[in-house]
């Protein structure tokens, strides 16, 4: 990966609607180069999709909160099925395994409180792998930056970067 790959990816990350002659301008090449590489950036893994980020509170979504699960077992089978049964759970937005005490924590929109505590009491309690439950209410979202820092990288962290892109 190297410096025009990273401009690409600098503003397409930005604006996923911008066009391969308007990438290609802000690039410093020409459409043709862009586009080969846009499309080597997508076959590597490195540009995974494109979305369009719509504000869950414009569709009635007014609840943000993060659970922090404890399951009854860390072992592997334990945790493949309680992952299964998280894709089912449509108001789960995110979820990580993490360190700590607890073993997971979820991102969960809801439209309201009642809503969420329909899910709690009918749907997240209800799995038998899940032994405790804590829930974070969000108040305000204070910071949101969805973008990769690109400024922030180093030198070796771009070098390492370009390597494991062309290992693939």
């Amino acid at each position: 990966m190297d410096k025009i790959d990273l401009i690409i990816l600098k503003n397409i990350q930005k604006e996923g609607r911008i066009t391969n002659v308007e990438l290609a301008k802000k690039a410093g090449i020409s459409a043709p180069p862009c586009l080969r590489r846009l499309h080597n950036l997508e076959n590597s893994g490195v540009i995974v999709g494109y979305n369009s980020e719509i504000d869950p509170k414009a569709l009635g979504f007014s609840l943000l909160s993060f659970c922090e699960v404890k399951l009854n077992s860390q072992n592997q089978a334990t945790i493949q099925e309680f992952e299964a049964k998280l894709k089912k759970l449509h108001y789960v937005r995110e979820s990580y395994i993490v360190t700590g005490e607890a073993d997971f924590l979820l991102k969960i929109i809801a439209k309201d409180f009642a809503t969420y505590q329909n899910f709690l009491y009918n749907e997240l309690s209800s799995i038998p792998e899940v032994s405790q439950i804590k829930t974070l209410m969000v108040i305000k979202t204070s910071k949101k930056e969805p973008l990769i820092p690109f400024n922030q990288t180093s030198k070796k962290d771009q070098q390492e970067q370009f390597l494991a892109v062309n290992a693939l």
